[in-house]
């Protein structure tokens, strides 16, 4: 399969239940290595990417998991069936062991309003990342309108990743699925530069 169908094909959601006590805040690297022992192909697959696991908000390295905590994976449609191997597992992420329930896939819908809690960045200048992020959007041919939101850091084998959070609104339904599809920036392994709705769960933390 070429690049161009490779990103061009449809991708979709897909949500495990979470069975565990407690998980780093800081864990995309930990998850994604964990996740790579079981699905090779997940990390260098272009549209493929894993969401941040929500975590009981508080101080300190350690959050409580609630029992509504999903795994959520964004994988190309024709690997969704693959994911079924993953139910009844236990991975160990950071420390933390984590059971995984039945897969639930959630289609990609249109919403005039996208949100990505972390958007990777050259560096911690806010206006070299909007320039960047904007480039992005041009390149694609979206046509939004962006608010850029707190700095943040996250941790990787090959260093400090800096970036922010980023809004996009004013979406067409066409340009609202690319967006979802393709996403911003790199490391998308590591939960970076992925698109939710604004209002869904995966976007305000429920």
């Amino acid at each position: 399969m070429s690049q161009t169908s490779t990103i061009d094909e449809p991708v979709v959601d897909v949500a495990f239940a979470l069975e565990g006590r407690s998980l780093a805040r800081d864990h995309a690297q930990a998850l994604a290595d964990a996740l790579a022992a079981r699905l090779p192909w997940l990390a260098g697959h272009p549209t493929a990417g894993i969401h941040a696991v929500k975590v009981v908000p508080g101080s300190g390295p350690q959050g409580w998991l609630s029992q509504r905590a999903r795994l959520l994976l964004r994988v190309p449609q024709s690997r969704e069936a693959e994911l079924a191997a993953l139910a009844g597992c236990t991975i160990g992420v950071a420390g933390s062991d984590l059971r995984l329930g039945a897969p639930t896939p959630h289609r990609l819908l249109p919403h005039g309003t996208l949100y990505a809690h972390f958007v990777a960045a050259r560096s911690d200048d806010e206006g070299e990342f909007m320039r960047d992020a904007q480039a992005e959007l041009e390149a694609l041919r979206i046509d939004a309108h962006t608010v850029c939101g707190k700095r943040q850091q996250r941790r990787s084998d090959a260093g400090v990743i800096v970036g922010f959070s980023l809004m996009l609104h004013g979406l067409g339904a066409t340009d609202s699925l690319t967006v979802q599809r393709i996403g911003i920036g790199p490391h998308r392994a590591l939960g970076c530069g992925l698109f939710v709705p604004h209002k869904s769960a995966a976007a305000v933390g429920a």
